[in-house]
């Protein structure tokens, strides 16, 4: 038996004013889109806000619906308006940041499981990393090089080819 070990980096900075402007604006733009997003069951607002290679910005929320299933994340939105946009643009950095109607929302959270298959294909896609910033409505903020690195063991177009 051999034993192997995935973990990786990431940077973890104490408020939104410890980032660069550009990864600053882009984290204060996902923390504004909460405002819209629609989320009458979870009452948990999830906004995304991307900057693609062009220089364009792109937004997405969550969108729930009273048949969960057909509900779609805020990251799954912003990926998909992006690939319908701009299919010859990839996405450089996305924030993520969301409003918690039921508690606080000062800690990052992490993409569902879902959204990180999505962000790995879009990733695998464009052959370009996607540089992720997570954050809450204030507090400390993640800095994470690239989504992949969220879904040790994927599953690629690769294994249905082998």
């Amino acid at each position: 038996m051999k034993k192997e070990q995935y973990s990786f980096a990431f940077e973890v900075y104490d408020s939104i004013n410890d980032l660069s402007k550009e990864d600053g604006f882009l984290l204060q733009q996902a923390r504004e889109i909460t405002k819209i997003a629609y989320a009458p069951y979870s009452q948990f607002h999830v906004g995304a806000v991307a900057r693609l290679s062009n220089g364009e910005i792109v937004k997405g929320t969550n969108l729930e619906n009273a048949s969960f299933p057909v509900s779609i994340c805020a990251e799954r939105s912003l990926l998909s308006s992006t690939a319908a946009l701009f299919p010859d643009s990839n996405i450089d950095t996305m924030a993520i940041s969301y409003h918690n109607q039921n508690g606080q929302s000062t800690e990052p959270v992490s993409p569902c499981g879902m959204c990180r298959q999505a962000l790995l294909e879009h990733e695998k896609r464009y052959n370009r990393p996607i540089k992720l910033i997570l954050g809450g409505s204030e507090g400390k903020v993640y800095v994470i090089e690239k989504s992949s690195l969220l879904l040790p063991l994927s599953f690629t177009g690769d294994d249905l080819r082998k």
